[in-house]
């Protein structure tokens, strides 16, 4: 799953006709003071400022203004931008336009094995939290869609009456349409509140998608939020950006400090190494793998990436036996890779270690071990090698 921050997440829900408050997302003061004299509701209404990045408890770290004026919200955007919390710098604030209500209220929809679950409460904000049993839920099957009247029974199971049975389940409605259409895998909205008109309208939103399915959505401009407390890297950004289009798949997180970098196949097989090597006292330079037969070139693309890795001792090339992922196509990726990273310098004392079963996997391991003769230091070992046995000795020598 790939998280989506609040801004573009509100802005593919109004794709979608879901009402958000008015919005903007600043990344500096100056740009924040242009939007505010061209925009009327930044101006004269009542604003939010919160850190617009993937963090918890932003109320609790003083990273949330409400009920503010134009000064109030310049002052706020001054002191939230570049403040530290940790490892991170907050880059980006979102600006909103606060909603006068009374009530709030929770809608979401997540992902199961067998299609989805839709799920209102009549309370929200923090409330539904301790009032978890309040929450009702109603389950589509894969491929289908809720129809009006089942969608009006779980309004009315949830505690709604009245007009807002109705307006709960046209606001769920078009909640499932976006969550189908944009791939997600979860959406959530808390707090849904209803303003002066009568309008149901999503104050906050969490947007988890499949990232996977970047490639299918274009209007898709927006950068996925990191998940471990920093922002991603350029090279982690470059990598996601060839992930997206690609059949298979590659991924790549950066590690600083680490002195063995790891090339694995398959998500399997990166957990099994990485977990070795520091069980043996290593230190992980990276996470990074390769499946699913993806083109030479993305593995070629991934591979500059790891040899670009600072302080790096070993390059451990693992994977199990492949079904489908062609060894000799994707080595063939990684041996150019490999071969102008030694052209630029970067493998100086550098050693690789390569095991790897599969289709074509003499072929390939041939085109390894070939690189000896060009003055590489690597040693290539076959099926019949255990996956850590490599571990072992590249810790060791």
């Amino acid at each position: 799953m790939a998280k989506v921050l609040e801004g573009p997440g509100m802005g593919l829900l109004k794709k979608w006709g879901v009402q958000t408050p008015n919005y903007a997302v600043v990344s500096s003061f100056d740009e924040f003071e242009q939007l505010a004299q061209a925009n009327d509701w930044l101006k004269n209404g009542t604003l939010v400022v919160k850190a617009h990045e993937a963090l918890g408890s932003r109320f609790k770290l003083g990273l949330v203004k409400v009920g503010l004026d134009l000064s109030g919200a310049k002052t706020a955007v001054k002191e939230i931008l570049g403040r530290k919390i940790e490892t991170l710098t907050i880059g980006q604030v979102i600006v909103s336009e606060a909603v006068d209500h009374t009530d709030e209220y929770y809608a979401a929809i997540k992902s199961t094995r067998d299609g989805a679950d839709i799920m209102v409460a009549n309370c929200g904000g923090i409330e539904v939290e301790s009032n978890w049993d309040r929450v009702k839920r109603l389950s589509v099957d894969v491929g289908e869609s809720p129809a009006a009247d089942d969608l009006q029974g779980l309004a009315k199971d949830a505690g709604f009456s009245g007009d807002l049975v109705n307006g709960v389940a046209a606001f769920a409605q078009k909640l499932f349409r976006c969550f189908e259409n944009e791939d997600a895998q979860y959406l959530e909205i808390n707090p849904l509140v209803q303003n002066a008109a009568g309008e149901l309208v999503a104050l906050d939103a969490v947007t988890l998608l499949d990232g996977d399915a970047k490639f299918r959505h274009p209007d898709w401009n927006f950068s996925f939020a990191a998940e471990f407390g920093r922002a991603y890297t350029r090279k982690e950004e470059e990598i996601m950006a060839v992930d997206a289009k690609v059949k298979g798949s590659v991924k790549l997180i950066e590690i600083s400090g680490g002195d063995t970098a790891m090339l694995p196949a398959g998500g399997g097989a990166s957990v099994y190494y990485s977990d070795a090597v520091v069980a043996r006292g290593g230190k992980l330079a990276n996470y990074a793998e390769y499946s699913g037969d993806p083109p030479d070139w993305a593995v070629e693309a991934l591979t500059d990436k790891i040899c670009s890795l600072p302080g790096i001792k070993n390059i451990i090339v693992g994977g199990a036996i492949a079904n489908f992922t062609d060894v000799k196509k994707t080595f063939g990726g990684i041996i150019n890779a490999f071969r102008r990273a030694k052209t630029d310098g970067k493998l100086n004392g550098v050693r690789i270690w390569v095991r790897r079963g599969g289709p074509n996997e003499k072929e390939g391991l041939a085109a390894m071990k070939a690189l000896k003769d060009e003055g590489f230091d690597i040693e290539v070992f076959d099926r019949h090698t255990p996956l850590t046995d490599i571990v072992d000795m590249a810790l060791v020598r």
